[in-house]
């Protein structure tokens, strides 16, 4: 059974495989030319999205089709190029060009994972009684777009991590001339105020020692991103040791998540000819 439903891995397919150089099947400088054939890019990319999506190790999801060492070698090279990167941002632009984000109401909030295998990012986490677990800082728009995260150590508070995620903010072009950065009571202090002030920016942040649903405003959206986010089980308990590697599976993630609600919406407005037969 496949990872995902075949309406949304073939547009992603299609997408990834334009940014892949051409390789030969085998390799030219092989003297007898006799050599195994190299592993096709589309499985090693179909069993990436059952990593993703099932979070088992690469030992349990290799097969005949390509050994554990292919997938992990094939990935580490796929990350040098920044492909997962190129392909998220193509995603997003594709949802700018067709539905537009909601830029006007942005959502900033930190996750925590479990890392039983520590790792770069790991640190001890306040809630699995000072086991390793890595705290992702995600920001969201006003639908639940996932516009890009900062990884961090689960020790680690909301605030510091909270500066380079709103960088990400630089990648999308111009923005809103008002915009309203929704935070929970986490950040409430006079310095991250004075942070998003310094940066044009509307702070709606949740005081402490009061009712969060009274404040909630928009902040759910990005909790709800995050719920996307931890539907793909390698984000459950990652194993990944490699700040990289994991940015690459959250690049992948945010890709499905933003290409899914993509066509989501645009399948009241739009046909094209891989289009669902029903809304999905």
């Amino acid at each position: 059974m496949p990872a995902l439903p075949s309406w949304l891995i073939e547009p992603l397919w299609n997408q990834f495989v334009a940014l892949l150089p051409e390789r030969p099947e085998f390799h030219p400088d092989h003297p007898l030319g006799c050599h195994r054939r190299r592993i096709s890019d589309r499985i090693i990319f179909d069993k990436m999205l059952q990593l993703l999506r099932s979070g088992c190790s690469y030992e349990a999801i290799a097969d005949t089709a390509c050994s554990a060492t292919t997938i992990r070698s094939r990935c580490d090279e796929w990350i040098r190029r920044g492909v997962f990167a190129r392909l998220k941002q193509i995603a997003l632009d594709s949802y700018d060009r067709i539905v537009g984000p909601v830029l006007d109401q942005i959502a900033v909030d930190a996750s925590i994972t479990k890392a039983p295998g520590a790792g770069e990012v790991a640190g001890r986490s306040p809630v699995e009684r000072g086991k390793q677990g890595l705290k992702r800082s995600g920001m969201a728009d006003g639908y639940g777009i996932p516009l890009g995260g900062v990884l961090a150590g689960a020790n680690r508070h909301d605030s510091p991590p909270l500066a380079p995620t709103l960088d990400r903010l630089d990648d999308l072009g111009p923005l809103p001339v008002d915009v309203a950065v929704h935070l929970d009571a986490g950040y409430d202090s006079d310095k991250t105020r004075a942070l998003l002030n310094e940066r044009g920016l509307h702070c709606r942040i949740v005081h402490k020692g009061e009712k969060a649903p009274i404040q909630a405003s928009q902040r759910w959206h990005v909790e709800r991103t995050h719920a996307w986010q931890n539907a793909f089980h390698r984000f459950a308990r990652c194993y990944e040791r490699q700040a990289t590697v994991i940015d690459a599976f959250f690049d992948l993630a945010d890709t499905i998540i933003t290409v899914r609600s993509l066509i989501r919406q645009a399948w009241t407005t739009h046909r094209w000819d891989e289009r669902p037969n029903r809304r999905p």
